[in-house]
């Protein structure tokens, strides 16, 4: 059966005053996958992700998604048409409560912006869709809690439901791991999981034993070009990924 590629670039390249963050590079992500894009720091994978997001103009090059070329759209364009980021900083308005935070994304999705000003009737119509996105995301128990007083872990899982709520065909997880416990790390890789049942995930992700569970194919980076791809047992057994890492270190 051919390959079905729901977001591609061909030559992708950004140069910023003489350096080269991300050079000629070729990905293609398959729907219905998760596919992750590692490397070690400096290799270019927030570069990357924020061309693919259209919060950096591409130097050269060329992005597909669906089949449509997106290289020259703006983020809130390609929001709608369902290529939607979940951006490494939570995101969240700490003072409201878990579900008066989905029921505005959900505002959002029907373009009511301005919905603050309706009446409760109108606002509480979008309760029942609202519970539905923070059950999915195991948040039942905390409805009614203000965000500020989650954990870090669940703000996350929050910020994926207000993220789920725009109803995306393709999710971009900028580091979903980020300053995680190890207990929220296994909860949110479970999320994660759940949630990519019925859409593709691309992620930007440095925790590498989260990248082995969940990802079924790797993209590795180095110094802004695609040094290797394929499932995990490929690429992390590739002499050149191995150097990669340990030459270049974490810090």
């Amino acid at each position: 059966m051919a390959q079905d590629t729901i977001l591609s670039t061909q030559g992708l390249t950004k140069e910023f005053k003489g350096f080269t963050a991300v050079s000629d590079v070729n990905l293609a992500v398959q729907r219905g996958t998760i596919h992750a894009l590692i490397g070690p720091n400096g290799a270019g994978k927030t570069t990357c992700f924020n061309l693919l997001t259209k919060f950096l103009d591409v130097t050269r090059g060329a992005i597909q998604y669906n089949g449509r070329d997106i290289t020259a759209m703006k983020p809130a364009d390609i929001a709608r048409l369902g290529l939607v980021r979940s951006f490494q900083i939570s995101a969240v308005f700490p003072h409201l409560t878990v579900l008066e935070n989905v029921r505005i994304a959900l505002q959002r999705r029907r373009g009511d912006n301005f919905d603050f000003w309706r009446s409760e009737k109108v606002l509480h119509a979008l309760d029942p869709d609202a519970a539905a996105l923070v059950e999915a995301v195991g948040l039942s128990e905390f409805s009614d809690i203000p965000a500020v007083e989650l954990s870090y872990g669940r703000k996350r899982a929050l910020e994926i439901a207000t993220t789920l709520a725009l109803d995306p065909e393709m999710l971009l997880l900028d580091e979903p791991m980020a300053g995680m416990c190890h207990e929220d790390i296994d909860r949110t890789a479970q999320l994660i999981r759940r949630v990519s049942a019925n859409r593709t995930i691309l992620m930007v992700e440095h925790n590498l034993s989260v990248v082995e569970r969940l990802s079924d194919r790797i993209t590795v980076l180095a110094r802004g070009k695609i040094l290797a791809e394929g499932d995990y047992a490929t690429v992390s057994k590739d002499p050149r990924v191995i150097e990669a890492y340990i030459g270049v270190g974490h810090g």
